[in-house]
Protein backbone atom coordinates (compact mmCIF):
# COMPACT_ATOMS: atom_id res chain seq x y z
CA UNK A 1 0.00 0.00 0.00
CA UNK A 2 1.34 3.41 -0.94
CA UNK A 3 1.04 5.44 2.29
CA UNK A 4 0.49 8.67 0.37
CA UNK A 5 -2.13 7.53 -2.12
CA UNK A 6 -3.85 4.71 -0.25
CA UNK A 7 -3.68 2.61 -3.45
CA UNK A 8 -2.46 -0.99 -3.28
CA UNK A 9 0.82 -1.46 -5.13
CA UNK A 10 2.22 -4.47 -7.01
CA UNK A 11 -1.09 -6.24 -7.36
CA UNK A 12 -0.93 -9.51 -9.33
CA UNK A 13 -1.83 -9.37 -13.02
CA UNK A 14 -4.89 -11.56 -12.49
CA UNK A 15 -6.46 -9.15 -9.97
CA UNK A 16 -10.18 -9.16 -10.88
CA UNK A 17 -11.70 -5.95 -12.20
CA UNK A 18 -15.48 -5.46 -12.26
CA UNK A 19 -15.85 -3.30 -15.36
CA UNK A 20 -19.58 -3.99 -15.70
CA UNK A 21 -20.16 -3.05 -12.08
CA UNK A 22 -18.16 0.16 -12.46
CA UNK A 23 -20.16 1.05 -15.56
CA UNK A 24 -23.42 0.40 -13.74
CA UNK A 25 -22.40 2.37 -10.66
CA UNK A 26 -21.32 5.36 -12.74
CA UNK A 27 -24.86 5.66 -14.20
CA UNK A 28 -23.36 6.70 -17.53
CA UNK A 29 -25.95 4.62 -19.36
CA UNK A 30 -28.68 6.97 -18.14
CA UNK A 31 -26.95 9.87 -19.88
CA UNK A 32 -26.34 7.91 -23.07
CA UNK A 33 -30.00 6.84 -23.14
CA UNK A 34 -31.08 10.44 -22.64
CA UNK A 35 -28.87 11.48 -25.55
CA UNK A 36 -30.56 8.85 -27.73
CA UNK A 37 -33.98 10.19 -26.76
CA UNK A 38 -33.02 13.81 -27.34
CA UNK A 39 -31.26 13.49 -30.67
CA UNK A 40 -32.30 11.55 -33.77
CA UNK A 41 -29.47 10.01 -35.80
CA UNK A 42 -25.91 11.28 -35.23
CA UNK A 43 -24.64 7.71 -34.97
CA UNK A 44 -20.95 8.62 -35.52
CA UNK A 45 -21.13 11.27 -32.79
CA UNK A 46 -22.93 9.01 -30.31
CA UNK A 47 -20.42 6.24 -31.02
CA UNK A 48 -17.53 8.61 -30.31
CA UNK A 49 -19.13 9.77 -27.05
CA UNK A 50 -19.44 6.15 -25.94
CA UNK A 51 -15.78 5.55 -26.85
CA UNK A 52 -14.67 8.56 -24.80
CA UNK A 53 -16.82 7.41 -21.87
CA UNK A 54 -15.29 3.91 -22.09
CA UNK A 55 -11.76 5.37 -22.14
CA UNK A 56 -12.45 7.44 -19.03
CA UNK A 57 -14.10 4.56 -17.20
CA UNK A 58 -11.13 2.27 -17.90
CA UNK A 59 -8.76 5.07 -16.85
CA UNK A 60 -10.59 5.35 -13.54
CA UNK A 61 -10.33 1.59 -12.97
CA UNK A 62 -6.61 1.72 -13.75
CA UNK A 63 -6.14 4.43 -11.14
CA UNK A 64 -7.92 2.22 -8.63
CA UNK A 65 -5.24 -0.41 -9.21
CA UNK A 66 -2.38 2.04 -8.95
CA UNK A 67 -1.77 2.09 -12.72
CA UNK A 68 -0.90 5.54 -14.03
CA UNK A 69 -0.79 6.78 -17.60
CA UNK A 70 -1.15 10.50 -17.06
CA UNK A 71 -4.36 12.46 -16.91
CA UNK A 72 -6.26 12.13 -20.21
CA UNK A 73 -6.65 15.31 -22.22
CA UNK A 74 -10.34 16.07 -22.49
CA UNK A 75 -10.58 19.33 -24.43
CA UNK A 76 -12.71 18.86 -27.55
CA UNK A 77 -13.71 20.36 -30.88
CA UNK A 78 -17.27 19.98 -32.19
CA UNK A 79 -17.66 20.86 -35.87
CA UNK A 80 -20.79 20.94 -37.97
CA UNK A 81 -23.54 23.12 -39.35
CA UNK A 82 -26.14 24.91 -37.25
CA UNK A 83 -28.82 22.84 -35.57
CA UNK A 84 -26.93 19.53 -35.56
CA UNK A 85 -27.00 19.07 -31.78
CA UNK A 86 -23.56 20.31 -30.71
CA UNK A 87 -24.77 22.14 -27.59
CA UNK A 88 -26.97 19.23 -26.49
CA UNK A 89 -24.09 16.76 -26.83
CA UNK A 90 -21.84 19.14 -24.87
CA UNK A 91 -24.37 19.17 -22.02
CA UNK A 92 -24.47 15.38 -21.88
CA UNK A 93 -20.67 15.20 -22.11
CA UNK A 94 -20.47 17.44 -19.05
CA UNK A 95 -22.74 15.01 -17.17
CA UNK A 96 -20.62 12.03 -18.18
CA UNK A 97 -17.43 13.75 -17.07
CA UNK A 98 -19.03 14.60 -13.74
CA UNK A 99 -20.31 11.07 -13.09
CA UNK A 100 -16.87 9.68 -13.80
CA UNK A 101 -15.22 12.20 -11.50
CA UNK A 102 -13.32 14.17 -14.13
CA UNK A 103 -15.05 17.48 -13.30
CA UNK A 104 -16.31 18.59 -9.90
CA UNK A 105 -19.70 20.05 -10.84
CA UNK A 106 -20.71 18.88 -14.30
CA UNK A 107 -22.32 22.14 -15.38
CA UNK A 108 -22.04 23.68 -18.84
CA UNK A 109 -21.26 27.34 -19.48
CA UNK A 110 -22.03 28.22 -23.12
CA UNK A 111 -20.50 31.44 -24.48
CA UNK A 112 -19.57 33.27 -27.68
CA UNK A 113 -16.92 35.87 -28.46
CA UNK A 114 -19.06 38.67 -27.01
CA UNK A 115 -18.96 37.00 -23.58
CA UNK A 116 -15.17 36.78 -23.58
CA UNK A 117 -13.69 39.68 -25.54
CA UNK A 118 -13.84 43.26 -24.31
CA UNK A 119 -14.39 46.47 -26.24
CA UNK A 120 -11.41 48.43 -24.98
CA UNK A 121 -7.92 48.05 -23.48
CA UNK A 122 -7.97 46.33 -20.10
CA UNK A 123 -11.49 44.97 -20.51
CA UNK A 124 -10.82 41.56 -22.08
CA UNK A 125 -8.73 39.85 -19.36
CA UNK A 126 -11.18 40.38 -16.48
CA UNK A 127 -14.11 39.51 -18.75
CA UNK A 128 -12.49 36.25 -19.87
CA UNK A 129 -11.40 35.32 -16.35
CA UNK A 130 -14.92 35.91 -15.01
CA UNK A 131 -16.31 33.43 -17.54
CA UNK A 132 -13.57 30.92 -16.69
CA UNK A 133 -14.37 31.31 -12.99
CA UNK A 134 -18.01 30.42 -13.66
CA UNK A 135 -17.01 27.42 -15.75
CA UNK A 136 -14.45 25.93 -13.35
CA UNK A 137 -15.40 22.45 -12.26
CA UNK A 138 -17.38 21.92 -15.44
CA UNK A 139 -17.34 22.44 -19.19
CA UNK A 140 -16.83 25.70 -21.09
CA UNK A 141 -18.55 25.56 -24.50
CA UNK A 142 -17.37 28.29 -26.90
CA UNK A 143 -19.64 28.48 -29.94
CA UNK A 144 -18.26 29.91 -33.20
CA UNK A 145 -14.84 29.88 -31.56
CA UNK A 146 -13.11 31.09 -34.74
CA UNK A 147 -14.48 34.58 -34.10
CA UNK A 148 -11.99 34.84 -31.23
CA UNK A 149 -9.25 35.26 -33.82
CA UNK A 150 -9.38 38.04 -36.41
CA UNK A 151 -6.17 37.99 -38.43
CA UNK A 152 -7.15 41.09 -40.38
CA UNK A 153 -7.15 43.20 -37.21
CA UNK A 154 -3.79 43.31 -35.40
CA UNK A 155 -5.34 45.29 -32.53
CA UNK A 156 -8.19 42.86 -31.97
CA UNK A 157 -8.55 41.89 -28.30
CA UNK A 158 -9.55 38.30 -29.09
CA UNK A 159 -5.91 37.22 -29.11
CA UNK A 160 -5.73 38.11 -25.42
CA UNK A 161 -8.63 35.77 -24.71
CA UNK A 162 -6.92 32.98 -26.67
CA UNK A 163 -3.71 33.38 -24.67
CA UNK A 164 -5.60 33.20 -21.36
CA UNK A 165 -7.53 30.15 -22.57
CA UNK A 166 -4.32 28.38 -23.60
CA UNK A 167 -2.85 28.86 -20.13
CA UNK A 168 -5.95 27.60 -18.37
CA UNK A 169 -6.43 24.66 -20.75
CA UNK A 170 -2.90 23.51 -19.94
CA UNK A 171 -2.49 24.39 -16.28
CA UNK A 172 -6.03 23.72 -15.02
CA UNK A 173 -7.12 20.91 -17.30
CA UNK A 174 -8.03 18.78 -14.30
CA UNK A 175 -10.69 21.30 -13.30
CA UNK A 176 -12.01 22.54 -16.63
CA UNK A 177 -12.84 21.01 -20.00
CA UNK A 178 -13.09 23.36 -22.98
CA UNK A 179 -15.18 22.51 -26.04
CA UNK A 180 -14.69 24.69 -29.12
CA UNK A 181 -17.50 24.58 -31.69
CA UNK A 182 -18.32 25.94 -35.12
CA UNK A 183 -18.44 25.31 -38.85
CA UNK A 184 -15.86 22.72 -39.90
CA UNK A 185 -13.98 24.76 -42.53
CA UNK A 186 -13.72 27.81 -40.29
CA UNK A 187 -12.59 25.73 -37.30
CA UNK A 188 -9.87 24.11 -39.41
CA UNK A 189 -8.64 27.57 -40.42
CA UNK A 190 -8.77 28.68 -36.78
CA UNK A 191 -6.61 25.75 -35.69
CA UNK A 192 -4.11 26.39 -38.49
CA UNK A 193 -3.79 29.98 -37.29
CA UNK A 194 -3.54 28.92 -33.63
CA UNK A 195 -1.37 25.76 -33.42
CA UNK A 196 -1.14 26.09 -29.65
CA UNK A 197 -4.90 25.71 -29.41
CA UNK A 198 -4.94 22.81 -31.85
CA UNK A 199 -2.32 20.92 -29.84
CA UNK A 200 -4.51 21.04 -26.75
CA UNK A 201 -7.57 19.51 -28.43
CA UNK A 202 -7.68 15.75 -27.93
CA UNK A 203 -11.04 14.86 -29.42
CA UNK A 204 -12.50 16.12 -32.71
CA UNK A 205 -16.16 15.28 -33.32
CA UNK A 206 -17.81 16.14 -36.64
CA UNK A 207 -21.59 16.50 -36.60
CA UNK A 208 -23.15 15.55 -39.95
CA UNK A 209 -26.23 17.21 -41.40
CA UNK A 210 -29.49 15.35 -40.90
CA UNK A 211 -31.09 13.46 -43.77
CA UNK A 212 -34.64 14.41 -44.89
CA UNK A 213 -36.02 11.32 -43.15
CA UNK A 214 -34.20 12.17 -39.93
CA UNK A 215 -35.53 15.74 -40.09
CA UNK A 216 -39.07 14.42 -40.44
CA UNK A 217 -38.53 12.17 -37.42
CA UNK A 218 -37.13 15.12 -35.48
CA UNK A 219 -40.16 17.25 -36.37
CA UNK A 220 -42.60 14.54 -35.33
CA UNK A 221 -40.73 14.09 -32.03
CA UNK A 222 -40.85 17.84 -31.39
CA UNK A 223 -44.60 17.86 -32.02
CA UNK A 224 -45.15 14.84 -29.81
CA UNK A 225 -43.37 16.53 -26.91
CA UNK A 226 -45.72 19.51 -27.31
CA UNK A 227 -48.74 17.19 -27.63
CA UNK A 228 -49.41 17.92 -31.28
CA UNK A 229 -49.31 15.66 -34.31
CA UNK A 230 -49.53 15.87 -38.11
CA UNK A 231 -52.60 14.74 -39.99
CA UNK A 232 -51.74 12.33 -42.81
CA UNK A 233 -51.88 15.12 -45.39
CA UNK A 234 -49.91 17.50 -43.17
CA UNK A 235 -47.11 14.95 -42.86
CA UNK A 236 -46.89 14.68 -46.64
CA UNK A 237 -46.87 18.48 -46.92
CA UNK A 238 -44.09 18.71 -44.32
CA UNK A 239 -42.02 16.14 -46.20
CA UNK A 240 -42.18 18.45 -49.21
CA UNK A 241 -41.43 21.43 -46.96
CA UNK A 242 -38.23 19.75 -45.70
CA UNK A 243 -36.93 19.03 -49.20
CA UNK A 244 -37.60 22.58 -50.31
CA UNK A 245 -36.22 24.20 -47.18
CA UNK A 246 -32.98 22.21 -47.35
CA UNK A 247 -32.19 23.87 -50.69
CA UNK A 248 -32.73 27.40 -49.41
CA UNK A 249 -30.27 29.76 -47.68
CA UNK A 250 -29.72 29.77 -43.92
CA UNK A 251 -30.92 26.20 -43.42
CA UNK A 252 -30.16 25.12 -39.86
CA UNK A 253 -31.15 21.45 -39.60
CA UNK A 254 -33.18 20.75 -36.43
CA UNK A 255 -33.34 24.46 -35.58
CA UNK A 256 -35.10 25.12 -38.89
CA UNK A 257 -37.56 22.34 -38.10
CA UNK A 258 -38.37 23.89 -34.73
CA UNK A 259 -38.92 27.30 -36.31
CA UNK A 260 -41.15 25.80 -39.00
CA UNK A 261 -43.27 24.01 -36.41
CA UNK A 262 -43.62 27.17 -34.34
CA UNK A 263 -45.01 28.95 -37.39
CA UNK A 264 -47.29 26.00 -38.21
CA UNK A 265 -48.73 26.14 -34.69
CA UNK A 266 -49.30 29.87 -35.13
CA UNK A 267 -51.21 29.26 -38.37
CA UNK A 268 -53.19 26.45 -36.75
CA UNK A 269 -54.23 28.73 -33.88
CA UNK A 270 -55.31 31.46 -36.30
CA UNK A 271 -57.20 28.95 -38.43
CA UNK A 272 -59.11 27.71 -35.40
CA UNK A 273 -59.75 31.26 -34.17
CA UNK A 274 -61.16 32.21 -37.56
CA UNK A 275 -63.87 29.59 -37.09
CA UNK A 276 -65.29 31.95 -34.47
CA UNK A 277 -68.26 30.28 -32.75
CA UNK A 278 -67.75 26.85 -34.29
CA UNK A 279 -67.42 24.07 -31.76
CA UNK A 280 -63.92 22.66 -31.34
CA UNK A 281 -62.78 19.25 -30.19
CA UNK A 282 -59.59 18.11 -28.54
CA UNK A 283 -58.60 16.63 -31.89
CA UNK A 284 -58.84 20.08 -33.47
CA UNK A 285 -56.50 21.49 -30.85
CA UNK A 286 -53.78 18.88 -31.27
CA UNK A 287 -53.77 18.41 -35.06
CA UNK A 288 -51.57 20.26 -37.53
CA UNK A 289 -53.28 20.20 -40.93
CA UNK A 290 -51.74 20.43 -44.40
CA UNK A 291 -52.93 24.02 -44.86
CA UNK A 292 -50.91 25.03 -41.79
CA UNK A 293 -47.79 23.83 -43.61
CA UNK A 294 -48.60 24.83 -47.19
CA UNK A 295 -49.09 28.48 -46.20
CA UNK A 296 -45.32 28.77 -45.67
CA UNK A 297 -43.37 31.12 -47.93
CA UNK A 298 -41.17 28.12 -48.78
CA UNK A 299 -43.90 26.90 -51.15
CA UNK A 300 -44.21 30.30 -52.79
CA UNK A 301 -40.54 30.82 -53.59
CA UNK A 302 -39.99 27.57 -55.47
CA UNK A 303 -36.82 25.58 -56.08
CA UNK A 304 -34.05 26.26 -58.60
CA UNK A 305 -34.42 23.95 -61.61
CA UNK A 306 -31.05 22.28 -61.05
CA UNK A 307 -32.03 21.27 -57.50
CA UNK A 308 -35.56 20.11 -58.11
CA UNK A 309 -34.38 16.55 -58.71
CA UNK A 310 -33.23 16.36 -55.11
CA UNK A 311 -36.86 16.26 -54.10
CA UNK A 312 -37.61 13.05 -55.94
CA UNK A 313 -37.79 10.11 -53.55
CA UNK A 314 -35.69 11.74 -50.83
CA UNK A 315 -38.02 10.65 -48.04
CA UNK A 316 -39.06 7.02 -47.98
Amino acid sequence: MNPDSGIPQNLPDDTPVDLAGAFRDSRIQEVLDQLDRELIGLKPVKTRIREIAALLLVDRLRKGLGLTSGAPSLHMSFTGNSGTGKTTVAMRMAEILHRLGYVRKGHLVAVTRDDLVGQYIGHTAPKTREVLKKAMGGVLFIDEAYYLYRAENERDYGQETIEILLQVMENQREDLVVILAGYKDRMEEFFRSNPGMSSRIAHHLDFPDYSPQELLSIAKLMLERQQYYFSAQAEKAFQDYILRRMQMPHFANARSMRNALDRARLRQANRLFARNQAKLTKNDLVTIEAEDILASRVFKEGLPDDKAAVRQGAIK
